[in-house]
């Protein structure tokens, strides 16, 4: 199973003032963060992160802080604060399943990578303020509760979105 999530901001005394999340400590947020992942991320499960995992800039400590404790295995796109990922990681993830293609970015865009073709964005950064356009989704943990979201969510969302703006008409 494929799962989505962005911006989780771990160890970030500042994002819970700034997108006034429901939590009274780091610690607090934190603890929330990695609850809500694990009850929906199995073992056998690859969760792609868009952006924004931490501030931490020690990978290291990324790593025994918090990948060590989430479910799952991981791919993480740069997002604007992941100092401590090396140059070497994606600012992108891109893949087709079970017919559809899917693009994940930290940043939303006007079109993207096969968006003519009505394929899906998923995007952070924005912390649920910014409007979707077509098959867009905000995959923040501010936008969904604090869970990631499975493939078979967004499935379900993309179904209520507008085709996207440069559809080829008769093409998929």
């Amino acid at each position: 199973m494929y799962f989505f999530t962005s911006d989780e901001h771990y160890g970030h005394t500042n994002i819970i003032k700034y997108c006034n999340r429901p939590f009274n400590s780091i610690k607090e947020m934190d603890e929330e963060i990695i609850k809500r992942h694990n009850e929906k991320v199995k073992s056998n499960d690859l969760v792609i992160h868009g952006g924004d995992f931490t501030l931490i800039p020690n990978i290291v400590m990324v790593q025994n802080i918090y990948i060590s404790k989430l479910n799952g295995t991981h791919i993480f796109i740069r997002g604007s604060h992941d100092r401590w990922m090396p140059k070497s990681f994606h600012d992108r993830w891109e893949k087709t399943i079970n017919g559809q293609h899917i693009v994940v970015d930290h940043y939303a865009g006007r079109v993207w990578s096969r968006s003519h073709y009505n394929s899906w964005q998923l995007f952070g950064h924005s912390h649920g303020g910014l409007e979707p356009i077509g098959k867009q989704h905000d995959i923040s943990v501010d936008n969904n509760n604090f869970y990631p979201l499975s493939f078979d969510e967004i499935f379900e969302i993309m179904k209520t979105r507008p085709d996207n703006f440069n559809l080829v008409k008769g093409e998929k």
